[in-house]
């Protein structure tokens, strides 16, 4: 199914509704009997999802990365002065405005076959994507660096797949419950209650990214004003069964680095 979020690309999707976009239509097909069940990218996934539905099970993470793509140059780093990057996100606009303040940061909308083309016209010197969008369609050669999380904090749910079914449908719970990916699902949770405590869309630049290991998590968060100039940063640990206790953690330090001013600068923004 082809849905409004692929089909509006003159305009950032902060602008028109948000990642919600790429999901309601499906909703509807399953609401009418039309579908059973809707795959998602989980970033794709408002944090509250519509009275009736439920997430049956998050698949195991995919490679969690941005990368960044280039016919002519080997990493951000090698960008000469004034070089134009291509991003739909605003969290990637704002961690490269803060780290490089002398590219120039354009949108880029549209599936990824258009995104790779735009740059292959010449209309961008570099784009950044999910490494997992190009890995799971068969680019992984397209890739000329990986941003490692430290330089590149990944969003909410990147690179993570959801299965969403109605609630009246129970037997789907229990078919799909085998696929659900327990570490997986703990890390986007953190991230997830991180992104819903500021009202998480795409209107924030906001990165939250969880690692869990021998059950113990590990939870990296950002807020930032589009232009990369006030950036909030925290980071916590503790038992990956909590992972929505750490995530809330997570938003309050946030929240004690001012992140509230930040966000309000980033709401005037998009009203403007």
């Amino acid at each position: 199914m082809t849905t409004r979020g692929d089909q509006i690309l003159d305009r950032a999707l902060s602008k028109v509704g948000g990642k919600g976009l790429f999901v309601k239509e499906l909703e509807v097909a399953m609401a009418e009997g039309r579908a059973d069940l809707a795959v998602h990218s989980l970033k794709d996934v408002p944090m509250d999802l519509p009275e009736g539905f439920a997430l049956a099970a998050i698949l195991e993470r995919e490679d969690p990365r941005d990368a960044f793509v280039s016919n002519d140059y080997e990493s951000l780093d090698n960008l000469p002065h004034g070089a134009v990057v291509g991003t739909s996100s605003l969290r990637r606009q704002a961690l490269i405005a803060a780290r490089y303040p002398q590219l120039v940061i354009q949108p880029l909308r549209g599936n990824l076959d258009t995104r790779l083309r735009k740059l292959d016209n010449g209309e961008y010197a570099a784009i950044i994507l999910a490494a997992a969008g190009l890995k799971r369609l068969g680019l992984p050669q397209r890739i000329r660096a990986f941003l490692e999380p430290e330089q590149s904090l990944p969003a909410a749910g990147q690179g993570a797949m959801a299965i969403e079914v109605p609630e009246h449908r129970p037997e789907l719970l229990e078919w799909l419950a085998p696929l659900n990916h327990l570490a997986t699902a703990q890390a986007v949770n953190a991230e997830r209650t991180v992104s819903k405590a500021f009202g998480g869309s795409c209107q924030i630049p906001l990165a939250a990214f969880a690692t869990v290991d021998k059950g113990s998590m590990h939870v990296r968060a950002m807020v930032a004003t589009p232009d990369g100039s006030r950036v909030a940063r925290a980071e916590v640990t503790g038992d990956a069964s909590l992972s929505q206790q750490l995530g809330l953690q997570l938003a309050q330090a946030l929240a004690d680095q001012d992140a509230e001013a930040i966000l309000a600068v980033c709401k005037t923004q998009a009203a403007e």
